[in-house]
């Protein structure tokens, strides 16, 4: 088969023919539909990001993926073959967390592997597109917002970086309820995409202002909540000099700079807070599905190109360069 394959050590990406590998005990076989491409992708392939528990140096690329069950391990009942599933973007190994397409093969392959309790059944409604998407893209701001931030309807909300996840964390705040909802961008197309997806203000994080402006938007008042989508140090400073007495900053996108807090002393008087926030559970991919399936929400405009898995090196380019203000670009083998 063919498959996305990276050299840790050399960061060299390329497209090889691999065997097509074979569900042991307890695993099923997975033909990939659809892969999306991902910025922690591309932080694995600049060496920013590097794989804590991957045996060997070369690993298949791809945590966000769907498709049908193709063959049952030995020992395995369920899904049944054929069956249309998304694939939990890591599983739990003598408790410790192992994330698909870092410490072990991903699906940027014709097929993948999977352990049976990490594949989530999907409606013949869900394109598969869509579905690769949730493992991350969006159930990460989905858990962000509805489990580490805690956010309650009519509660405004902050959101610092309209990207891949940020544009998934407006749509997932206005189905929570969340009121105003405020995007913070430095890109214009970015600050657009999110008035469309629901933000009820945009604003340049430029702007000298910015904290009285979040505040004249919301009535004189701070946010009760703000999520760094982006991972970029000032952004959080930022973010904090916006908040509420008790209000919470929610760290979502990663950056290994360090976090500062200028005024400590107004941030332990006005009882803040800061908040880590690392990917999601399965509950939230489980929700997510039923979400999309009773049409309470949809990501069609999340995908912003489909290409063909020989191309993988360009989609990466592609996000790299911001070509065409991508939400998520997805890979078909």
């Amino acid at each position: 088969m063919l498959a996305a394959r990276l050299n840790v050590k050399t960061r060299s990406l390329a497209v090889e023919e691999v065997p097509t590998p074979e569900p042991g005990p307890g695993q099923v076989r997975v033909r990939v539909a659809a892969a999306g491409v991902c910025l922690s992708d591309v932080h694995l392939i600049d060496g920013s990001l590097s794989p804590l528990f991957l045996t060997g140096d070369v690993v298949t690329l791809g945590h966000e993926v769907s498709g049908t069950v193709d063959a049952l391990g030995p020992g395995v009942t369920a899904p049944a073959e054929g069956q249309r599933v998304l694939l939990q973007a890591g599983e739990e190994r003598a408790g410790v967390v192992y994330t698909r397409g870092v410490d072990y093969d991903g699906g940027w392959a014709q097929y993948a592997l999977a352990a049976a309790d990490t594949v989530v059944p999907i409606p013949d409604s869900l394109p598969f597109e869509q579905a690769a998407i949730l493992p991350d893209a969006v159930s990460t701001p989905w858990a962000a917002i509805a489990t580490t931030g805690e956010v309650r309807p009519a509660e405004a909300v902050g959101v610092w970086g309209a990207g891949g996840l940020g544009a998934h964390g407006v749509q997932l705040l206005r189905l929570a309820g969340a009121a105003p909802i405020i995007a913070v961008d430095p890109l214009p197309a970015a600050r657009d995409r999110a008035l469309a997806f629901g933000a009820d203000f945009a604003f340049d994080p430029a702007d000298a202002e910015l904290p009285r402006r979040v505040r004249q938007a919301n009535g004189g008042r701070g946010l009760a909540a703000a999520f760094d989508f982006a991972g970029v140090a000032a952004v959080r400073e930022q973010a904090v000099a916006c908040l509420a007495a008790h209000g919470r900053l929610v760290l979502v996108g990663l950056t290994d700079r360090p976090l500062t807090i200028t005024d400590g002393t107004a941030f332990s008087y006005f009882q803040q807070q800061v908040r880590g926030h690392y990917g999601s559970e399965p509950r939230h991919l489980t929700e997510l599905v039923n979400l999309v399936a009773h049409g309470r929400i949809d990501f069609a405009r999340s995908i912003t190109d489909v290409l063909p898995l020989t191309a993988a090196q360009e989609a990466v380019d592609r996000l790299i360069r911001k070509e065409g203000d991508p939400i998520r670009l997805v890979l078909r083998p």
